[in-house]
């Protein structure tokens, strides 16, 4: 009973910038690995950034240095600052949640889209 709602998609020209939020709610003891997934047309989910409850990040090659991960305890959410956006960052986002240590469970959003135009 946990529900992962995203926000914050839209439609930028290439260069701009977005941000994303993420908040879980529900049957939530408490939030650990949190990380923002995309899927573009045609192609297999992929990771973009990942973040722990301790705020060690990850991310995908393609975004570093143009993307932040961030996250806020107390509301269980889990923000994506996306800077320089790029034609190819055009997907549907999709936030992920981790409610326990080790190997668990995964809660998923119903995903936002980015469109980015050239």
């Amino acid at each position: 009973q946990v529900q992962v709602v995203e926000s914050g998609g839209g439609l930028v020209q290439a260069g701009g910038s977005l941000r994303l939020s993420c908040a879980a709610s529900g049957s939530i003891l408490r939030v650990y690995d949190m990380g923002w997934y995309r899927q573009a047309l045609g192609k297999q989910r992929e990771l973009v950034a990942t973040i722990t409850r301790g705020a060690t990040t990850t991310y995908a090659d393609s975004v570093k240095g143009r993307f932040t991960i961030s996250r806020d305890n107390v509301k269980n959410a889990v923000y994506l600052q996306m800077n320089s956006l790029k034609p190819e960052d055009t997907a549907v986002y999709y936030c992920n949640v981790k409610t326990t240590l080790g190997y668990g469970p995964n809660y998923w959003g119903q995903g936002t889209q980015v469109t980015v135009s050239s």
